[in-house]
């Protein structure tokens, strides 16, 4: 069902920051109409930390919606306060997900008891498959792969978006986990290296703008067609590139809005990026006719 390429929706929001649910159901079915294989909404790709309670269910409500029982939605539920994804947890089963994402608690940086015992109790609160996502850089905590072995141990953690930064990581992750245990990259650049090693797809940023590449990429690799979804991947990489000039979501959002798909709203602490970097998002957009 997670195999193949997923997006990491953005949340689009009104110049005086509310939802703008009516451009988040046209990027829904413009992703759907694409053909992408599942979507991830209210990740950080999705300014998650930002949106109260309500409003992460409203988008995730919105996105089921839509996707209308044709697009796999694996919707996010990671954050620090353990008890509080219990309850978003059985909120996101109630409203019909696939599945849930589970980011690793950020700034506590938890004692492997801890982390275990963390991912346990989300686990317990629904039957849902759980994908774990490991992403250092972001959270000051690392999942070793001893460490997440164990946590595939439970019954219905399934997978993990690895955004680790190491290929080495990759590599023994993908070594030593079970055949069926998803290994999917957090990063559009490196998604091709993983994938020759044995994962199976990709939770893309990118996918947000060119939604039917990224999914193409994707769908060749599991092929076996490594020469084909390498011309794909040296075509776009750019913009892969450049939207992580500053932190995620502020390029991508840019980048939208001059594609006409959304106004380039945030929420603080995200605030719209550089001059700089805007000029350089720009020259990519305009070098790959997105504009």
């Amino acid at each position: 069902m997670f195999t193949g390429c997923g997006t990491a929706l953005v949340t689009p929001f009104h110049a005086d920051g509310s939802l703008d649910e009516a451009t988040l159901r046209k990027l829904v079915r413009r992703q759907i109409d694409a053909g992408i294989h599942f979507l991830v909404p209210c990740g950080t790709t999705g300014e998650s930390p930002t949106l109260s309670g309500d409003e992460h269910r409203r988008v995730v409500e919105i996105t089921v919606e839509e996707a209308a029982g044709t697009t796999p939605v694996l919707a996010g539920c990671g954050g620090y306060n353990t008890a509080e994804l219990v309850h978003l947890a059985k909120d996101l089963h109630a409203l019909k997900v696939d599945g849930l994402l589970s980011v690793t608690p950020y700034y506590s940086k938890p004692a492997p008891a801890g982390l275990l015992a963390h991912y346990q109790a989300i686990a317990d609160a629904t039957p849902l498959p759980v994908i774990l996502y490991n992403i250092a850089g972001r959270t000051a905590r690392n999942i070793p792969t001893a460490e997440l072995l164990r946590l595939a141990e439970i019954d219905n953690i399934i997978g993990v978006k690895e955004a680790s930064g190491s290929i080495s990581q990759v590599a023994e992750v993908c070594q030593h986990t079970p055949d069926d245990f998803l290994v999917l990259s957090g990063d559009d650049a490196v998604t091709l290296p993983l994938m020759s090693l044995g994962g199976h797809g990709l939770i893309s940023v990118a996918a947000n703008q060119i939604p039917a590449q990224m999914a193409q990429i994707c769908s060749l690799a599991l092929e076996g067609d490594f020469v084909a979804a390498r011309a794909i991947h040296r075509e776009w990489y750019a913009l892969m590139d450049v939207n992580f000039s500053e932190s995620s979501p502020g390029p991508v959002k840019y980048a939208m809005s001059q594609m006409g798909l959304l106004e380039a709203n945030y929420r603080l602490p995200m605030a719209s990026i550089s001059t700089e970097n805007r000029a350089k998002v720009d020259a990519v957009l305009s070098q790959l006719k997105l504009t």
